[in-house]
């Protein structure tokens, strides 16, 4: 149980880590100067290697997840993890919503400014400061 806990870990540190920077690169795509098509293109591939890289983190980062929670039963019928669930589910749509964003952004169609996005980027730490709180105090 604590190679799966260990590598739950590593991946949803990981993942964490590509959701703090992706909404930076869309901080910088809001602000690049319409001419300026090569910077644009340069931060486009950027967010979508990204993305992709943070997708390929998240699926182990939850599947470790489920494995502790209903293989090992960490957790179960505890109330801090039913929160904990919840967060998880948000930060899935966080990640899911990252993705439309890259979508509107390549396509040309997002009218969200950089001061948006820098609020938008936000919304990860708190997540996982929820999250660690959650399961190292578990306050209730």
């Amino acid at each position: 149980m604590l190679w799966v806990k260990a590598f739950h870990i590593v991946f949803v540190a990981s993942w964490f880590a590509g959701l703090f920077y992706l909404p930076r690169i869309f901080v910088n795509l809001a602000m690049v100067p319409a001419g300026s098509l090569a910077e644009r293109e340069r931060l486009l591939l950027m967010a979508r290697k990204l993305l992709r890289f943070t997708t390929m983190l998240a699926v182990p980062a939850v599947l470790l997840g489920l494995w502790l929670w209903l293989g090992y039963g960490i957790g179960r019928g505890a109330g801090w993890m039913h929160a904990k669930l919840g967060i998880v589910v948000l930060t899935v749509g966080y990640h899911h919503a990252c993705a439309v964003v890259l979508r509107k952004l390549q396509a040309g169609t997002s009218r969200r400014s950089h001061r948006w996005f820098r609020w938008f980027n936000e919304l990860p730490v708190l997540f996982l400061l929820a999250a660690v709180i959650l399961v190292v105090v578990k306050p209730f």
